[in-house]
């Protein structure tokens, strides 16, 4: 894995040797989204993995520095990020030891962005790497692409409205590979006791996984004790 390291950070060295360095950038976004502390957050959440049958239902976010997340679900199937999977902006800014390049523009949901690579230089990080996809006007990063060690890559999709000014997104849309058609450690799956995985034959339809989180509501910086986020 080190040598896979080397090769990304060789390649993007080589792609630009006078890469623009986008650390200030990145660290004005940190900035902004480290204005939150701890806030508890409610609204749908939606399951759509091949193997999996869950209907769309309410759920209670909480989340508080550095990286303590829970999502709690009325009943059913409940989706619990670990280790280095992460579906909050919050969580997955939490590194303060990175090098950010440039890697050019793109444009996301019709919003041109500025696309930074950012490498972790902890070289036992499960991260590898990020690739933020950042509207440099308002500071909000609209999608993420993360590369980790032993959880595949993920992508997570943002959308803002009444609290972008906390960096914090309506709707988030999360999406992994299940690979070998079950999830990878970092995501856990609770079952309500009627419902059964599907056939071998069914799981095969899709390899794709899906979670949409829809925010309606959220508490901010009220204090949160630790025992919220335990089991």
């Amino acid at each position: 894995m080190k040598k896979i390291r080397l090769l990304v950070f060789s390649c993007m060295l080589v792609a630009g040797i006078q890469a623009q360095d986008m650390t200030p950038l990145v660290q004005k976004v940190r900035a902004k989204i480290e204005q939150v502390k701890d806030y508890v957050a409610v609204g749908t959440m939606k399951t759509d993995v091949s193997f999996i049958k869950a209907p769309i239902g309410k759920v209670k976010v909480y989340f508080k520095k550095p990286d303590l997340f829970s999502i709690k679900k009325e009943g059913g199937i409940s989706l619990l990020p670990k280790g280095g999977v992460s579906i909050n902006m919050s969580s997955l800014m939490a590194t303060t030891s990175f090098v950010a390049l440039s890697a050019g523009e793109a444009v996301v949901d019709g919003i041109k962005t500025r696309v930074v690579k950012l490498l972790p230089m902890n070289e036992n990080s499960e991260v590898i790497l990020t690739t933020l996809y950042i509207q440099e006007a308002t500071l909000l990063v609209l999608k993420a692409v993360t590369s980790t060690r032993e959880n595949g890559t993920y992508e997570m999709t943002m959308q803002y409205g009444a609290y972008q000014q906390y960096g914090l997104p309506d709707k988030v849309i999360f999406s992994f590979n299940t690979k070998d058609y079950k999830l990878p450690k970092g995501i856990t799956l609770e079952f309500e006791e009627e419902t059964k995985p599907l056939t071998e034959a069914e799981k095969i339809k899709n390899r794709k996984g899906r979670v949409e989180i829809n925010y309606s509501a959220f508490t901010i910086n009220q204090g949160l004790a630790d025992a919220v986020f335990k089991k």
